[in-house]
């Protein structure tokens, strides 16, 4: 059974499916830190030096592979602000239920001092009317 999704979460992910390139930047970040992306470059790189592209030392191939090291770094970070605001969502979420059970806490307080001073009144009442 899958754990319950928090509600705040929902609807970031909605909010994130409105936008286009947030659609784009989830699907390249999930594609690129799977273990196909992997297989693809070690095919890749493989094919590029037995079939003799160019000459060592690759110039073309590290400058292929650096503009795709930037870009790969751009969705980790597009992918950490993701979850910092995920993060976020969560953490004020909590703060208002954490509030909310504190009020909720000060009231049951105030109920069970109101029970006790009724309490001891009974105790008083009854001991004073037995003597």
């Amino acid at each position: 059974m899958p754990a319950p999704v928090n509600p705040v979460l929902i609807k970031h992910e909605a909010m994130r499916d409105e936008h286009l390139q947030d659609r784009i930047a989830d699907a390249i970040t999930k594609f690129s830190g799977s273990m196909p992306f992997i297989y693809i470059h070690i095919v890749w790189f493989a094919l590029w030096v037995s079939l003799h592209v160019e000459k060592f030392p690759f110039g073309l191939l590290t400058m292929l592979v650096s503009l795709e090291a930037i870009f790969l770094s751009t969705f980790v970070l597009i992918s950490q602000n993701r979850a910092d605001e995920r993060r976020q969502l969560l953490a004020d979420s909590e703060y208002g239920v954490v509030q909310s059970e504190e009020k909720q806490n000060e009231e049951l307080l105030a109920l069970s001092r109101q029970i006790l001073d009724l309490t001891k009144e009974i105790h008083k009442l009854t001991t004073a009317s037995k003597a």
